[in-house]
């Protein structure tokens, strides 16, 4: 049997890691923005909000768009559409102009997720898409480790501008790759019948992508939708509120310059990329030992849950050394990914593949309007208590709150479903 599966995972992984490369450059030149555009903590949360509503308003028609037209033409799309407004941050300026451009690219980054999910689901037997799942969210890690050792000194030597220039100009070199080695299954002609058997080993019968699409309006009359969807809204914003707080967080409290950050930062994705591996390689061990995959699912992430719980301690742990710090964080972002390779893989354990972008795009959706209210929390509570002196008091409340979010999520989705049940239409 061969491994062509890999090479189309690993594409997937690229784009993702390209993807988060583009979102996190602004996080890691807040300071320098800051001073030249005279931004308050609320002026960034905003363009974050910005960010975030048309990135939610994006995931509404992506998921939908990749399930008309393919994946292999709608992702390329994405990716093109993305590049450009990753690269247009060098051409504007101030507030006004950065929460244009950051609209722009929310937009277009929507469509990586229903397409890398809708391609795991095209690639993969059930029992291995959640290890395939987590190898490619692993590239949300990588991308957000090669920001902090890239973009600080890219900035530092030639200006902020060409820090988005470069990180942008990445995704076009990944199109190449992606125009030349993807297909469907079905029309791959590097593909053995072996591994195309092995593929669909485990399809169930009326469930396939020949079936009649399942209307949007009907995918809404789904608890398996909803449960998908309020776990997105709860525990998304954790990731994003790292993703562009975390930086400003380890040079207000550790006083910390632009490229000190480096070191600190990337080991917190490293631990992450570890998590998202291992979160995609439990269930798989756990149903090659006979469990079904419902309750190696819902073990997997109930186990996740709890590790995010210590981040709660964070600011006590590291009153006088980061380190403890950085290990109470690193420890929940790698936990969340654990947690996210199983959530993205629960849609094509319970819906038919010609629904998965959609569904995936609906419950990202929820995702970044949770996503909204933090970063508009954020930025309100950073304000209040740095007026007050005391903006450590701010992150505090802002760890407790991440550290509930995951064990609560958990709940409600149980409580939405207590079983995977597969739809049948």
């Amino acid at each position: 049997m061969g491994k062509y599966r890999w090479r189309i995972c690993g594409l997937v992984f690229f784009a993702t890691t390209i993807n988060y490369l583009d979102r996190a450059v602004i996080s890691l030149l807040k300071a320098p923005l800051t001073i030249e555009y005279n931004w308050t903590e609320t002026d960034y949360a905003n363009i974050v909000i910005v960010f975030q509503l048309c990135y939610a308003i994006g995931l509404i028609g992506a998921g939908r768009i990749i399930d008309k037209v393919g994946t292999k033409i709608g992702y390329a799309l994405a990716t093109t559409l993305w590049s450009i407004a990753a690269m247009m941050h060098a051409a504007v300026s101030g507030t006004i102009g950065f929460m244009t451009v950051r609209g722009f690219l929310g937009v277009t980054e929507a469509g990586n997720f229903p397409a890398a999910v809708k391609s795991i689901a095209e690639w993969f037997p059930k029992k291995e898409r959640a290890f395939a799942t987590g190898i490619f969210n692993s590239g949300t890690n990588i991308g957000a480790i090669l920001a902090p050792l890239t973009v600080p000194f890219i900035a530092n030597a030639w200006g902020w501008k060409w820090a988005f220039i470069l990180t942008g100009l990445t995704g076009f070199v990944w199109l190449i790759f992606w125009i030349i080695i993807y297909e469907v299954p079905q029309k791959h002609s590097k593909l053995s019948k072996a591994e195309f058997d092995h593929i669909h080993s485990d399809d169930e019968i009326g469930t396939d992508s020949t079936e009649t699409k399942i209307p949007w309006i009907k995918l809404l009359g789904y608890r398996q939708t909803w449960a998908f969807s309020i776990g997105k809204f709860m525990t998304d914003p954790i990731w994003w509120f790292f993703l562009f707080w975390l930086p400003d967080f380890l040079q207000k409290q550790y006083h910390l310059s632009t490229t000190e950050i480096a070191l600190p930062v990337a080991m917190v994705y490293t631990m992450a990329a570890v998590g998202s591996i291992f979160g995609g390689w439990l269930p798989m061990f756990f149903i090659k030992r006979g469990w079904t995959v419902f309750k190696s699912r819902k073990t997997s992430m109930f186990s996740y849950a709890l590790f995010v719980l210590p981040v709660a301690f964070t600011q006590f742990a590291g009153t006088t050394n980061m380190w403890f710090a950085i290990l109470l964080i690193g420890l929940a972002m790698s936990a969340h990914q654990a947690w996210s390779a199983n959530m993205y893989t629960t849609v094509s354990d319970m819906f038919p593949k010609n629904a998965v972008g959609s569904v995936i795009g609906f419950g990202g959706m929820f995702g970044a309007l949770g996503s909204i209210f933090i970063a508009r929390s954020a930025g309100l509570l950073f304000d209040y208590y740095k007026g007050m002196g005391h903006v450590e008091t701010g992150y505090q409340i802002m760890f407790i709150i991440c550290s509930a979010a995951y064990i609560l999520a958990w709940l409600f989705m149980h409580a939405l479903i207590p079983t995977m049940k597969k739809i049948q239409h």
